[in-house]
């Protein structure tokens, strides 16, 4: 990764229900500028939700999502619950004072400073529907502006006419193309099942240029161009672009995936399991390709997978979800040496070696919530247990995982002074 603080995408308390069902339930977590950033656990525990839901494809039920500093995805499920938890303490407060014999203005008081509270709470879930609507109207009237600004001093600085007309040209092309930019373009998504994510019906060249086209691109010539640029970075050729998807092999098609995403040079890449479905060998191509260009075009990535072994290698760093909330997250190599929470460990346990000796004698770990963990008296919350690893713990957990690691420390350096 490289040394870049700036958080590029940030997901704050997201919630993702279906019905009863809690997908997701409150997860945050930050993804820093050229960062590629694992998220891992066992199928059906949220990964997938999430990254659909970052990119917009679901709308949230809660918490919000921020991209470039901008608020993309909004939910208002904490608002309405703070509403109804509002008038509960109201409803409590209200009778004990009556009980009391509180006076008639200190009765209104109360109902004033809660009403005052709901009338907040209200205007919060207002603003969390514009902002989830309108982000990308609101993105791309600034992009149109700074079009405006920049070709304006252009424009004016310009003598020669036929230079003038030609950056005239530009300009209404330029603007154009802001009219029609949006705020999520710059987030673009790698499927997992590369048969289902392609149109049977378009041949490559169509299904690589359709974002080019929906933003605003018309030049017939620019956009060939650009397909084949990136069918040859993939590793394909550009007599492809005239083929249908089921005439190639799945490793194939996913380039065509890959090819689809960095054609409108995304700032972030949201990669869901793009290797479960492949042979061994290609998924180590197609893990190759991506580490590529990562370097070559700056891209951050939430990298979604269950393999462990292969978010190690391509991630720097990792968070571990568990049936809809993040239980870890720490980076990558602080993860594999000090894993703190019982899912993690058992995770990791699992993870085979290509060593028969030491596979023989390997211990399977198995995680079970009600017996690893004791929340009778305090529940968990996700805490920073060493600096840039949290857990999901309670305060007497905390203080455990804390001396497990500082154990563990220990061990290594009396093990490395022996050497």
């Amino acid at each position: 990764m490289k040394n870049n603080n700036e958080v590029l995408l940030r997901v704050e308390s997201l919630s993702q229900h279906f019905g009863r069902l809690k997908a997701v339930d409150k997860v945050s977590f930050d993804i820093h500028k050229g960062e590629v950033f694992g998220l891992v656990g066992e199928s059906g525990c949220g990964k997938t939700t999430i990254g659909r839901t970052v990119i917009k494809l679901y709308d949230a039920t809660g918490g919000n999502v921020y991209f470039k500093g901008k608020r993309i995805v909004a939910g208002t499920l904490e608002y309405k619950q703070n509403i109804e938890n509002c008038k509960k303490e109201l409803k409590k407060k209200l009778n004990e004072l009556k009980e009391q014999g509180a006076s008639a203005e200190e009765i209104s008081a109360e109902k004033a400073k809660a009403a005052e509270y709901i009338a907040q709470q209200k205007k919060e879930i207002k603003l969390a529907k514009f902002d989830q609507k309108n982000c990308d109207k609101q993105y791309s009237l600034e992009r149109q502006q700074q079009v405006h600004e920049q070709y304006k001093q252009l424009l004016s600085e310009e003598t020669d006419p036929e230079r003038k007309a030609e950056l005239q040209k530009q300009y209404k092309k330029d603007l154009h193309e802001a009219k029609h930019r949006r705020l999520v373009t710059g987030i673009q998504m790698i499927f997992q099942d590369s048969i289902a994510s392609l149109n049977p019906r378009m041949t490559v060249r169509e299904i690589i240029s359709e974002g080019l086209i929906i933003n605003g691109v018309k030049d017939k010539k620019y956009i060939d161009e650009q397909v084949y640029a990136v069918l040859e970075r993939v590793g394909l050729v550009r007599e492809h672009a005239g083929r249908y998807p089921h005439e190639f092999s799945g490793g194939q098609r996913q380039r065509i995936g890959i090819s689809r995403s960095i054609i409108m040079n995304p700032d972030l890449i949201i990669a869901d399991e793009p290797i479960s479905a492949l042979d061994v060998s290609i998924q180590a191509q197609v893990i190759n390709l991506m580490n590529e260009l990562c370097k070559e075009m700056g891209l951050t990535i939430l990298f979604i997978a269950h393999d462990l072994s292969v978010v190690k290698y391509f991630s720097d760093r990792i968070g571990v979800m568990y049936f809809g909330q993040m239980v870890e997250l720490a980076d990558s190599e602080e993860l594999f040496a000090h894993p703190l929470h019982p899912y993690t460990k058992s995770l990791l346990s699992d993870i085979p070696r290509p060593d028969p000796i030491s596979e023989k004698t390997r211990v399977r770990l198995s995680y079970n919530k009600l017996r690893d963990h004791d929340y009778n008296e305090e529940g968990p919350t996700f805490r920073e247990v060493l600096p840039g690893h949290f857990v999901l713990c309670n305060t007497e957990e905390m203080k455990r995982y804390q001396a497990e690691a500082a154990a563990i420390d220990t061990a290594k350096a009396g093990e490395a002074n022996e050497g």
